[in-house]
């Protein structure tokens, strides 16, 4: 029978994960079964969801994810052999799917690589564009601010409101991806968080945002967000996608967003958390949209690449030492 490899969780994190954490395995590959394919995987998404989702995991289980496979053998008629399509397999090398579990990585622009079906045009493009677009409802006349600014995430999020009309506001983790925010991503006004710190934020933004704050996209969490809250205008909206900042800290010395109820209760600001996968029956025209955007050179990108299959549990620290600017993925 033919093996695949796979990645799968030895013990529960503590802090940082550890190599010894994780470890390679080979496992046989099932037999492929009416309505179901077989995947050869070409590229692998490392995402900080996936630390949270490790605390509900048990040991042995295969760390979880988002993969380009291409078809290899198909009994399901709506696939052809060679075909490349985007399923949720984890951190393997090959995969049995169900058919309707997969969905074909749709026509790219011209010199876009396929890993962008993970990327921009995937996941991270989605959760931006909806977090945004039906969450927030932007406005043109709005100021939006976006932590994590430089990440898959946050970057998308940046160039789709600039298209909207928006004033956009960053924050990013070195001067480095500062300059890529604002001479790049065409942002109106970014900062270095760890030279702006949570205690020098209020000064700050009445420097960026002297109007005010209207939306907030949150991948951070931490008490910097605090500060963000309390520059809110009235009726102002946020779309909380993520808490990176706190993903490795134990119970008892996680940062906290402290202060901001009595503010979100007088200047009557909405905020929703959001997971992108229950906006998935509506991706159709939101891939579209994004794949024209990105085709008409209005949204631009970057790639963390890794390259082969053992770099899994590198290229998913970089997440959180922050050396990606963009999606981090991987070459299988």
């Amino acid at each position: 029978m033919a093996k695949g490899r796979k990645w799968v969780l030895v013990k529960h994190f503590e802090g940082l994960p550890e190599r010894s954490d994780l470890n390679i395995q080979e496992f046989d590959i099932p037999d492929v079964k009416d309505g179901e394919l077989l995947l050869e995987i070409v590229v692998l998404s490392v995402d900080p969801y996936m630390r949270g989702w490790s605390r509900k995991a048990n040991p042995g289980d295969t760390m979880t994810g988002g993969v380009i496979g291409k078809v290899t053998e198909s009994k399901d008629a709506n696939f052809k052999v060679g075909e490349h399509v985007v399923a949720r397999c984890g951190w393997v090398t090959h995969a049995v799917v169900a058919g309707k579990d997969a969905v074909r990585v749709p026509p790219l622009p011209e010199g876009v690589p396929l890993s962008l079906g993970i990327g921009t045009l995937g996941m991270p493009g989605l959760t931006a564009y909806f977090g945004l677009l039906e969450i927030c409802d932007v406005k043109p006349v709005d100021t939006v601010y976006v932590n994590g600014a430089a990440g898959a995430v946050g970057s998308v999020v940046g160039q789709i409101a600039k298209l909207k009309g928006c004033k956009v506001i960053g924050s990013a983790g070195s001067d480095e991806k500062v300059d890529y925010l604002k001479n790049e991503l065409g942002f109106d006004e970014a900062y270095n968080y760890k030279k702006v710190t949570p205690d020098k934020l209020k000064k700050e933004l009445e420097k960026l945002a002297p109007k005010g704050i209207d939306v907030f996209f949150e991948n951070v969490g931490g008490e910097a967000s605090s500060v963000v809250y309390t520059h809110m205008n009235k009726h102002g909206r946020a779309a909380i996608c993520g808490t990176i900042s706190n993903y490795n800290s134990p119970g008892t010395t996680k940062p906290k967003v402290t202060e901001f109820v009595q503010h979100t209760i007088y200047n009557a600001i909405r905020i929703q958390g959001f997971v992108v996968f229950d906006y998935f029956d509506k991706s159709g025209p939101a891939l579209k949209e994004l794949t024209g955007w990105v085709k008409e050179g209005k949204i631009k990108y970057r790639e963390h690449v890794h390259n082969g299959f053992e770099s899994m549990y590198d290229a998913f620290m970089d997440l959180f030492s922050g050396k990606n600017i963009g999606k981090v993925v991987i070459n299988v």
